[in-house]
């Protein structure tokens, strides 16, 4: 397995968790996609360097 395909795998999880579908996690607040949006900047900045 890549490093792209590990990452896009991490990406898809992250996007499934951060979306509010259970009573539980709607106290969460800005947690989950703060988290996504960090992971998807590492990611462009990866992209940009070439280091992906």
């Amino acid at each position: 397995m890549s490093l792209g395909t590990i990452l896009l795998i991490i990406v898809v999880l992250l996007l499934i968790g951060a979306f509010p579908a259970w009573p539980y996690s709607t106290g969460w607040g800005y947690g989950p996609s703060g988290v996504l949006g960090l992971v998807l900047l590492i990611l462009i900045i990866m992209l940009v360097t070439g280091r992906l």
